[in-house]
């Protein structure tokens, strides 16, 4: 099912933001986020204490205004222009009611019409975009390293994440899913656009080295999407994007999401989308009646133990640190007493940071100490608690280490550790957060560190961390790696290599993902 544009565009041009967008208001209770009905004005307000409401995030530009009305939103997938196989593959995923985000865009997505929407991490952003996506190129066999759609995102672990979530999907309208993304061998991604790969889920920069090696061409990308656009213009991906943008199919469909709408964002939205369908979910409203946050004031030297007691609860964690070298001492510090860690952060390999997000979600390892790199693109189940042992340098930064939890309308708390000289600048960033949290001084041992966070006293026991007997079988049956064996050797042990150092790419039948993760 392909539906035509109704907009008839011709050209794209340069236009300015109408007035700013008033989301609508709601006020939490306690401890639960607040935000702000109030116009921007570019400064956080003083959070005046519990059920007052706090400012919005500040530094966001005015929304642009929508000049062609937007279709109404739906509140069953039923009542959507949708393919009867993704109707069915959502029921077989027990999808059954659209998110907010979801039933708002997609009327006018799967019309053809520009979409710009905000919405915090964990409301459903994905499917919002991913099922116009599909929707619209499915039936459209790609020519070799011509794809048809683009999805941008700014990290391997993000791009991972949406090919997870769209392959279903993929697969149930006989679409090509490839990845495209740094910090793996380039060769299984180039034999994947060789084989013609409908929707390619790349980072900017592998994509422009595929591009500039002639490996990939943008020429008929009917349908682009910007995922998570205010962390790529955060890590100076910027000059990429737009160089990437101007090289897609002139009159296309162009959606951009966000979790945050900063002004650095401003330029995408006025240069790339016309006449968009604008749905903003302000980032601290979505966690209103499902996060709980809490500031937690600790002593100094009283800090690691009490980080211990909280990581040795029954249940899964993820930390998060400022720094590479700060993960790795804290992971050390909880193996040896007793508590199954494990750290991820740029400075790992690709194979190893996919190994440690395999082990936390199947349980293998109960805490995650993490840098700034898992705060976006990473979905785990049921997990309840997110601790920032190190603030967060921003509001945008804690949103996002936060909505690691209480996603798709589950609980969760997010507890921020502070000693008494970060106290001052904690407050500063949840009133630009929007969020006036519960804030309780707290020492080791104390009932009150137990009620929040289900602290507990670590065994003592050291613990290393091995593969799972199941992963250790599988490696034992895979082909060794490494230097070529002599030939005479290799036909006399009857192995056949793989070609390229990556092994061969997997059979592209299908909408089998051709996937792999990493930041460009």
């Amino acid at each position: 099912m392909n539906p035509t544009r109704t907009d008839g565009r011709s050209s794209r041009n340069r236009r300015k933001g109408g007035p700013a967008h008033d989301s609508s208001a709601e006020t939490g209770r306690g401890s639960r986020s607040a935000s702000s009905g109030a116009k921007r004005t570019g400064r956080p307000s003083r959070p005046g204490g519990r059920g007052r409401r706090a400012a919005t995030a500040r530094g966001e530009f005015a929304l642009p205004e929508t000049i062609t009305p937007a279709l109404p939103a739906v509140d069953d997938f039923a009542g959507l222009a949708l393919d009867r196989r993704l109707l069915s593959a959502l029921a077989a995923q027990g999808v059954s009611v659209p998110f907010p985000i979801q039933g708002a865009t997609l009327p006018n997505s799967l019309a053809g019409r520009d979409v710009l929407g905000r919405g915090r991490t964990g409301s459903g952003k994905t499917l919002a975009f991913g099922l116009a996506v599909l929707a619209r190129t499915a039936g459209q066999p790609a020519e070799p390293r011509r794809p048809l759609a683009l999805v941008l995102v700014p990290t391997r672990e993000l791009a991972q994440q949406v090919t997870d979530a769209l392959a279903p999907y993929a697969r149930a309208v006989e679409l090509r899913l490839a990845t495209v993304v740094g910090g793996v061998p380039i060769g299984r991604q180039v034999k994947a656009l060789r084989h013609g790969a409908e929707v390619v889920v790349a980072t900017p920069g592998r994509l422009k080295d595929l591009i500039d090696r002639g490996d990939c061409r943008l020429d008929q990308v009917a349908v682009t999407v910007l995922d998570e656009a205010d962390q790529m213009a955060d890590m100076g991906f910027m000059p990429q994007v737009t160089a990437l943008l101007d090289q897609v199919r002139s009159g296309g469909q162009r959606m951009l999401f966000s979790a945050t709408l900063d002004r650095n964002v401003d330029l995408l939205v006025q240069r790339y989308l016309t006449d968009p369908v604008v749905h903003s979910v302000d980032p601290s409203q979505g966690a209103v009646v499902t996060m709980e946050h809490h500031v937690l004031h600790v002593h100094g030297a009283d800090k690691q133990r009490l980080t211990a007691e909280i990581a040795a609860r029954d249940g899964r964690v993820i930390m998060f640190l400022d720094t590479k070298h700060a993960v790795d001492r804290l992971t050390d510090d909880l193996l040896g007493r007793g508590i199954r860690a494990a750290a991820l952060h740029g400075g790992k390999s690709q194979q190893q940071r996919a190994r440690t997000l395999t082990w936390f979600k199947n349980g293998h390892v109960t805490v995650l100490v993490a840098t700034n790199v898992a705060a976006r693109g990473i979905h785990v189940d049921r997990l309840d608690l997110v601790v920032n042992v190190d603030p967060p340098a921003d509001h945008k930064d804690y949103l996002h280490r936060g909505g690691r939890t209480a996603r798709a309308g589950a609980s969760g708390s997010v507890v921020t550790l502070v000693t008494a000289g970060q106290r001052r600048g904690m407050v500063r960033l949840m009133a630009a957060a929007g969020i006036v949290p519960e804030t309780t001084p707290v020492r080791s041992g104390e009932d009150a560190l137990v009620r929040i966070t289900g602290a507990r006293t670590p065994s003592g026991v050291p613990v290393t961390i091995t593969a799972p007997p199941a992963e250790r079988r599988s490696r034992r049956g895979a082909a060794p790696r490494g230097r070529r064996a002599p030939l005479s050797t290799a036909r006399h042990s009857g192995v056949r290599r793989s070609a390229g150092r990556g092994g061969p790419a997997p059979a592209l039948s299908g909408s089998r993902p051709i996937s792999s993760g990493g930041t460009s």
